[in-house]
């Protein structure tokens, strides 16, 4: 079954004269890994907002699991999103975080509470639940973010670059986790600029460069068409080595 289906997704933002995004069609499916890749200024988090419903195209479509994104309210539950700036209210304590955005996300409180219980368990949390997320380090907060995003139980999750500036440990422990909800089941969208952590984590794999899709296909397929040993090589060998800005 496909998890996320797009069709001839064209988006440009108000003002800009040309497409940023230019005729995308995605097929990923149920329980995959699948990593989105391509240089600055490539459009993947715009593509990501796009199949997530923060961001309407011009013309196309974007499907969850055959649900249109565009009917949100029916999707909503569907997916989650781990984005890369921080999506909290730091103010408030991890606990109470929690709470709203499960009820936000449509769970209701006796499985906000389970699931509380589980991911601060699972993440190494526990003993921080009261505190408020302004005294947390940035690799604390990175797992907070995680939380927050699965704590309704997905069944597909889009992570814009979930370990961006957290040391060694919490990256370790942040995809061992994305592999074990993988692994029962969760079909896993991720982008990032951490090339190595990304060949461990996909198994199939797109790269966009000026809006447009330039690479689809398994990441073993890639490397031996390529005839490329990782997923660095690759990413050179199709964008270039000029700087990007």
């Amino acid at each position: 079954m496909l998890a996320l289906e797009i069709n001839n997704l064209n988006f440009r933002y108000k003002g800009q004269a040309n497409l940023c995004l230019s005729n995308i069609n995605l097929q990923i499916n149920e329980s995959e890994r699948f990593g989105l890749f391509g240089p600055n200024g490539a459009g993947k988090t715009t593509l990501i907002y796009l199949m997530t419903g923060l961001l309407q195209p011009i013309s196309g479509e974007s499907m969850v699991f055959g649900r249109k994104i565009k009917q949100r309210n029916g999707v909503k539950r569907l997916f989650g999103f781990v984005p890369q700036d921080f999506a909290f209210y730091e103010e408030l304590s991890l606990e109470h975080n929690l709470e709203y955005f499960g009820a936000w996300s449509g769970i209701d409180k006796n499985e906000i509470k389970q699931r509380t219980d589980e991911l601060l368990e699972i993440l190494g949390l526990t003993e921080y639940r009261k505190i408020a997320i302004k005294k947390f380090s940035g690799g604390m907060k990175r797992r907070v973010n995680l939380a927050i995003g699965v704590i309704h139980k997905p069944r597909i999750l889009f992570l814009d670059e979930p370990t961006v500036g957290v040391d060694v440990q919490t990256r370790h422990a942040i995809i061992n986790y994305l592999k074990q909800l993988n692994s029962e089941g969760t079909t896993l969208i991720y982008t990032s600029h951490l090339l190595k952590e990304a060949e461990d984590l996909c198994e199939h794999i797109a790269l966009i460069d000026e809006g447009k899709v330039i690479a689809n296909n398994s990441l073993v397929n890639l490397l031996k068409e390529y005839n490329e040993s990782g997923l660095e090589g690759l990413f050179l060998k199709l964008t270039g080595k000029a700087y990007r800005d």
